[in-house]
């Protein structure tokens, strides 16, 4: 098997294995969700979650019938072989995956309303590319859903009173959100210099991070706990029929700002956070996690 089969052959376990299932981390969230939910119905909707969850995986069936938008976080090495062949393999693994689990085809020109079929079209999949120092390849497939998308908010603030406000805009937007995103939720928070910056900080924390970590900056980490503990204070439970998580998590990611901006995203990931990771050696070993 060559290294393009190798890829090919990754990627494809990789993106039936994300749709397949939430994230381990996830799931272990919301087992722990229902066990401290004190209202009857959030516990209903958890448990009805949790069996999902089963039926799909005995059934090797995707999770949630919105398979999403396919986005690819891809590290690069500088001498992994193949570097220029990767991305259309990537493309290529998603028309297949979508024709054998299958997946809802998700991808629709926004002018012509044509659906290709194979969640595959101009600019999709999504890529987002980091090359460092190294000789191996690493992508983590992440597919997320509309229903989580369509709430997400970005916003350029004056500097002088954004961090201050800050927890203010983002219990309104949870609140706004309401039960469009299928809570319980992860939310994902970015500080940026530009909006486009800030929006990817924030889809990054929010479907990236595992449920439980937190920023390496003990003051972020602190405000990330204080906002966890705010938006669950707010009831608004499993599916929005009221109760005690709202959110798994609360993840924050930033970059410094320009003196006369602070760019703020709020993003939303549903229960269903979707991730799978996989790892190629120039040697052809993989690994899927």
């Amino acid at each position: 098997m060559n290294l393009e089969e190798v890829v090919m052959r990754a990627a494809k376990e990789a993106i039936t294995r994300a749709s397949i299932s939430p994230a381990f981390d996830v799931v272990s969230a919301l087992r722990r969700a229902r066990e401290v939910e004190s209202s009857e119905a959030a516990r209903v909707q958890i448990g009805a979650i949790l069996k999902n969850v089963e039926l799909a995986a005995s059934s090797t069936a995707a999770v949630c019938q919105d398979t999403g938008v396919p986005t690819f976080f891809v590290k690069l090495g500088d001498g992994f072989p193949i570097r220029s062949k990767v991305l259309a393999i990537l493309t290529e693994a998603v028309r297949q995956v979508t024709k054998e689990l299958p997946l809802r085809p998700n991808t629709t020109d926004p002018f012509t309303e044509r659906n290709p079929g194979d969640n595959t079209g101009v600019g999709v999949p999504v890529f987002d590319v980091e090359l460092f120092d190294g000789d191996y390849l690493q992508f983590t497939y992440v597919p997320k859903g509309g229903g989580s998308e369509l709430p997400g908010k970005a916003m350029v603030l004056p500097p002088g009173t954004a961090l201050r406000d800050l927890p203010k805009i983002v219990l309104e937007a949870v609140v706004d959100a309401g039960p469009m995103p299928c809570p319980p939720v992860i939310v994902g928070i970015g500080i940026g210099p530009t909006l486009d910056a800030a929006a990817k900080l924030a889809k990054k924390a929010a479907t990236l991070r595992p449920v439980g970590s937190r920023n390496q900056n003990p003051e972020v980490a602190k405000m990330e706990e204080a906002l966890l503990r705010a938006i669950n204070k707010l009831g608004l439970g499993a599916h929005g029929v009221g109760g005690d998580v709202t959110a798994l998590d609360v993840h924050i990611e930033y970059a410094y700002r320009h003196p006369a901006t602070f760019a703020l995203a709020v993003m939303f990931s549903c229960w269903a956070t979707r991730r799978a990771t996989a790892t190629v050696w120039p040697d052809g070993r993989y690994q899927v996690a």
